[in-house]
């Protein structure tokens, strides 16, 4: 999994809860998002788009660990990667 990287928080007209300290977390497929996002921009959509929306897709219907590791498309991360646990 890619290091996690903050979420802009905007402030409200309520301001916020006295003692909520919690921060929002980026979701695990956040990244794929993007590679489909920057990918409308390369060249032809239908060219390019497909490749990195399947990546996207499959991480959304798997579960927390299970993401697909295929390296992306368009972005210049690291792949993710899955914690092997040995018993």
């Amino acid at each position: 999994m890619s290091e996690a990287s903050p979420v802009r928080r905007r402030e409200s007209p309520w301001g916020m809860p006295e003692g909520e300290d919690r921060q929002p977390k980026p979701h695990r497929c956040n990244d794929r998002a993007e590679d489909v996002i920057q990918a409308c921009f390369e060249g032809n959509p239908f060219k390019t788009v497909p490749g990195p929306f399947k990546l996207f897709w499959q991480c959304m219907r798997s579960k927390p660990g299970e993401e697909p590791t295929e390296p992306f498309t368009y972005l210049d991360l690291d792949p993710p990667k899955r914690e092997v646990k040995l018993e």
